[in-house]
């Protein structure tokens, strides 16, 4: 996966958005997109190392800790673990790192882990930040967005529709078959080495998670042991749990805005929460910001935040 750069005034057949931006001195802007691996290792190997902390707390629990308390730090590992969206997205721009090759190397990590398919997620995520809430030209966020208490709760606890979701997804990829309006755009006839690479994510994904599965069960079948299964929790049905959080703040970046606005004051939204959940989320909580300098690295966004705020909507 290469690096990106995103500038969001793009052509699109003769249509083009001339998207507001907020003026910002030229010599500030140079620093806030400056990239660093420091930062980068701080941001993704502190998240990685999060959650090799508390799955390895999960493990080493089972047996000796109540069979709740295990299913606790379970659900707090599952909480932790759902935010490697952010950072698969994060990684997804190509801004996290200096080193191409750093980004990449977590890029991979972050994908098979998270169970994302970077190519579909870059083919659709590109459209979206040119042409965010401009329907069909933007179908990945589309308003309204309806929510309810039981989606809630289905993706704070085990969310068995997303197991299903994911399973016929990658497994439909795997052979190559798309579906629906936005796919076929996203990767048309001629694009044959893109969808390549499609259908070679989904059977990494698809595979992978289901060697582990396979190996963990044989283990914890063999050794009697609970560890091995939840081992099985803690890695390739970590996505599918413990989403609250993930759930509460991924849902504030547009849902309840206006679309088909040039402006993404008003078509993408800043909140503030505290310093951990900003770590847990990538910053994006600054969303504004992100979608209105998008090669700002996350870590950079606290700034750009001071630097436009005057003109935000408060």
């Amino acid at each position: 996966m290469s690096e990106h750069e995103h500038e969001h005034d793009h052509d699109h057949g003769n249509e083009r958005i001339p998207w507001h931006r907020t003026k910002i001195d030229k010599r500030l802007l140079q620093e806030l997109n400056q990239r660093s691996d420091a930062k980068g290792l701080w941001q993704a190997g502190g998240h990685l190392l999060l959650l090799l902390a508390s799955g390895s707390l999960a493990v080493w629990s089972a047996g000796v800790w109540p069979w709740w308390a295990t299913l606790g730090v379970v659900w707090i590992h599952g909480t932790f673990w759902s935010f490697l969206l952010n950072g698969f997205h994060e990684l997804i721009h190509g801004t996290v790192f200096k080193s191409k090759k750093l980004n990449n190397v977590f890029l991979n990590i972050f994908s098979f882990l998270g169970q994302y398919n970077p190519v579909l997620f870059w083919a659709s995520h590109t459209e979206h930040h040119k042409y965010t809430l401009h329907p069909p030209r933007d179908l990945e966020v589309v308003l309204p967005v309806e929510f309810s208490v039981k989606g809630f709760l289905r993706c704070a606890f085990f969310n068995v529709r997303g197991v299903m979701h994911n399973l016929k997804q990658h497994g439909r990829l795997s052979f190559g078959r798309l579906k629906g309006e936005w796919e076929h755009h996203l990767f048309p006839a001629q694009a044959k080495e893109k969808k390549r690479d499609l259908v070679r994510w989904a059977r990494i994904i698809l595979f992978g998670h289901s060697a582990i599965i396979l190996a963990l069960a044989t283990l914890a079948i063999v050794t009697q042991s609970p560890r091995w299964a939840v081992a099985i929790l803690v890695t390739s049905l970590a996505p599918y749990f413990g989403g609250w959080l993930l759930f509460l703040l991924n849902n504030t970046q547009h849902v309840g805005l206006t679309d088909k606005v040039p402006d993404f004051r008003l078509c993408s939204r800043t909140i503030y929460v505290n310093r951990f959940f900003e770590f847990l989320y990538w910053n994006m909580n600054y969303h504004i910001e992100h979608h209105m300098y998008a090669g700002v690295p996350c870590y950079n966004l606290r700034k750009m935040h001071r630097a436009i705020a005057h003109e935000l909507p408060w």
